[in-house]
Order: structure tokens, then sequence, then C-alpha cells
């Protein structure tokens, strides 16, 4: 039911209030939502389902593919089924929300927050220059009256693109200010949105909410549900949480603002510098390298490994530039780690399960260096078991991710490649596509003949592979 609240006095609004409270706690003083079953939600529609997990399909639009059991919240919409938007039946004002999700190739959903602000959520997987229809953005207010081609207002564009692949789960964390009123329900001070972190990049920072987005459930109030759009496309949730909005949530955002020092691709394609692994080491003779499609990578020359990869702006040199620095640099957009601690891209070993090298003393490792063609565009080449390695590696069309190929110019036997170490989990999707590291990113390899070998080291997962001379594959985030 939406109620009109402007024709009731302050004495029925508290009671409304007091209502709204009693009938649903507030979502802020939950931890989150257990998804055992759709118990949390008012009636929600019969495309919306609990499931173990779920996978999406990279060559069919708006397909998802669901393994039973619980722990994820899933939409399918189908031309004979049309989906219907789900709302929470707790409530909230201010709040701080984070949750995980999936979208199906081609996809389209949202997050309304109190039912009425929608943060559109997209696949909008390798788009150079986001608009306020795509994925992360503020959808943009409507009003009809303003005239054909400008109805749509006030919408907030993501400031970068760091979206992942159809089919990858991808992380969104949202500080949200309600729109406060006073006791006859006038509003005295807009909604706000205090940040969006979209895969641990912020894209929307300090926005107000002048009034509901288009397609907002009724007025604005103080409280309200979460509302998940589900008539548009298939679309998975999973660990949906909670938290109180800090006071100083405001002020601590515009201290954070300092001035840092970015470097852009146009004027420094390529830079070298050390770069932290998260959660691992230290890289010491690391470049990175940016692209025109915004899909940049980071290189390990010591030990020939591709350790890192990102959609969205190139390079924070704030910690190496600024005041006496420390050599370090890190990436502007969405990370995708490839290891914890490079090792030695090749290895000769009698049989796959060998222990890998830790480092290159004995194989005659010598880096020669890299070529830049004329996109700046850098092919790798070091020497290693009497042999000359090549490792060209370029972004493919669309900015969907990256193509390695290392070529060995004499064959020899029994040396394999490392194309991901320690990984959580590495799932193979058969024809040569395999679903790495809790769905993070793709390995896909193309006209193969040896069929790769997913090992177990101390807990982890590794995918090696045999090298007849020449090895290609694309990684696809």
């Amino acid at each position: 039911m939406k109620l009109n609240y402007l024709k009731f006095g302050t004495t029925a609004f508290v009671w409304l209030l007091g209502t709204a409270l009693v009938s649903g706690q507030q979502l802020a003083d939950q931890s989150g939502i257990d998804l055992k079953d759709l118990s949390a939600f008012k009636k929600p529609g019969q495309t919306w389902s609990v499931a173990g997990g779920v996978t999406a399909n990279l060559n069919e639009v708006n397909v998802l593919n669901v393994i039973k059991g619980t722990g994820v919240l899933v939409n399918q919409p189908t031309k004979k089924v049309a989906g219907s938007d789900l709302f929470t039946l707790g409530e909230h004002g201010d709040i701080v929300l984070e949750l995980d999700y999936l979208m199906a190739k081609g996809s389209n959903s949202g997050i309304y927050l109190q039912g009425n602000y929608e943060i559109q959520l997209e696949d909008s997987w390798g788009m150079l220059n986001p608009t306020a229809a795509n994925n992360g953005a503020i959808y943009a207010r409507w009003d009809d009256a303003r005239g054909e081609g400008k109805q749509g207002y006030e919408g907030h564009a993501p400031r970068q693109n760091a979206s992942k692949a159809p089919g990858l789960w991808q992380h969104i964390r949202i500080a949200f200010q309600a729109a406060k009123f006073d006791g006859s329900m006038k509003k005295i001070a807009n909604a706000r949105i205090i940040s969006i972190e979209l895969n641990g990049v912020v894209i929307q920072d300090n926005i107000e909410l002048f009034g509901s987005t288009r397609g907002s459930a009724g007025f604005e109030k103080p409280l309200g549900p979460l509302r998940l759009q589900g008539d548009h496309g298939a679309v998975a949730f999973k660990e949906i949480k909670f938290s109180k909005l800090p006071a100083d949530a405001v002020t601590r955002q515009r201290e954070n603002n300092t001035d840092p020092i970015y470097i852009d691709r146009t004027t420094t394609p390529n830079i070298r510098s050390f770069v932290d692994i998260p959660g691992g080491s230290k890289v010491v003779h690391a470049i990175s390298v940016s692209s025109p499609t915004q899909v940049n990578y980071s290189y390990d020359l010591d030990n020939g490994y591709l350790f890192q990869a990102w959609h969205g702006d190139f390079i924070d040199a704030t910690p190496m530039w600024d005041g006496r620095g420390n050599g370090t640099s890190r990436p502007r957009g969405s990370v995708t780690t490839f290891t914890k601690k490079p090792v030695p891209t090749l290895s000769k070993l009698a049989d796959p399960k060998g222990a890998w090298l830790t480092d290159t003393t004995g194989t005659g490792f010598k880096t020669k260096g890299y070529m830049v063609d004329a996109d700046d565009r850098p092919t790798f080449t070091y020497n290693m078991y009497g042999a000359k390695v090549t490792d060209a590696i370029k972004v493919l069309d669309g900015g969907q991710g990256l193509n390695r190929e290392i070529t060995l110019n004499n064959p020899i036997d029994n040396v394999y490649a490392l194309v991901v170490s320690g990984a959580s989990d590495i799932q193979d999707l058969s024809k040569g596509i395999y679903l790495v590291n809790g769905q993070s990113f793709y390995i896909k390899f193309d006209d193969i003949k040896d069929k790769p070998v997913i090992r177990d080291v101390d807990g982890k997962k590794d995918l090696v592979v045999l090298v007849r001379g020449k090895l290609n594959y694309s990684i696809l985030f």
C-alpha cells in the first residue's frame, strides 16, 4: 500500500512510524539477511528463489545456471513468467549496505534504497564511458513535463567503470543518509549517497538526492524497505549485510578527499615501480601497463609473471612520489589478482603435480627487457632453460580482458606454465574455460592440445599447463 503522508497530521505520522518499527525491524539493527529461504521478503514473486550457487553463460543473454542449495538469492524472469521487484519486510533510514551481486550477460537490475532511490546494476562489462543508466550509476529522476528527450535528469554516472564480466561476483558498498523530516512531515534535508564503492573503487562520492529516482515505490519518507529490481533481467545476490551509518560519515568522507597524485595513460602509458600484492608480497621490479580501453595490468620482470590486472583508471602514484615516497604505485581501478606471491611463470617438471620453482636460480633466467610497439604496448623477453622466451600480453577487443601468448624459440620438454597460483577454487566449465577464485575471473584456452591441470598445493589451487613451444590463453575479468 502506498501512503500519501502529506494527508496525515503529526499524531497520525507518529502512529504510522511506530507501526513501521513494530511490524518490521529496522534493517540497520540487523546484521544481514539469512538466505536460507525467502522469509525476509514481502510476497516474493515466482521468479525469485534461493540457490546454493549460480554461474552465467557468456554466450547467451539473460541466462543463469543454478546449483541447488541455499545462500544465494536468484531472480530469473522469462518471456513466459515476468519478474517483479522484491521488498524486504524490514525497513531502513540511514544505513551502510554491503552485498555481492552477479549479472547474467546483457542483464539489468537495481537496488532501490528505501524503495525510492535506484542504484543501477547492469552488465556494463568493458564499457568505456558509463552513463547514469549503467552499472554503479545513481539512476535519473523523471518528469514527462520536461519534454521529449529531457524527461530524465539529476542522474549520476559512476566516476569510472569498475564492472566485472557476467558470471563474476561483484561487491558493492553503499553508505546512505536518509532524507529528514520535521513533525509535520515536511522534508528538512535531502537524502544523500555518502559513498558507493564497487569492487573496491569509489564510484560515487557525496551525492545529494533532491528527490526519488525514476520508478520509485512512493513518497520520500523516514523509513522504507530495501527493494531489489526483478522485472528486467537475471541477477543473483548473496552476503547481504547491514550496519549503522556512522554519525560522522559525511565529515569523514570529506576528510578522505586528499590531493592524490594520479598518472594518466595519455601522458605515461607505462610505469615501473614497486607494487604491493593485496594480502601477499611486494614486487620490486614491476611494470604497469595501460590501454586506451582502460584495461591495465602489472608484470613482474624478475619472474616473467603477470600478477594482476584491472578495469578503470590507471595509477595512483601518491605513495611513490608524495613527500619522500616509498617507490610503490597502486592501481586506481577494480583489481583482479592472479597470485599472492609471484614465482617464475615457467618451470620444468617431471609431472604437472611436481613442486614449482620458488625462484629462477639454476634456470639460466636472464631478463632481456621488453620491446614496445607503436601504441606503447610491450612484449617481454627473457632467457630461460637455454631458450628465448617472448611473453606478449594484449588487450582483448571491447576491453573485456587480456590475451597472453608465451613462445619458446626452442621447444623444451616438460616445461609447464603456471597460469593461476594459490586460488581458493578453480571450476572447469568445459570447452577450455575455467572459473577461478570464488568466481573472480575466467581463464579461456584456445586450441590447446594438452588439458590444463588443476592441482592442490597447501590447501589452495593452481592451474598449470604444458607448453609445447607456444601457449595462448585469455583472462576475462
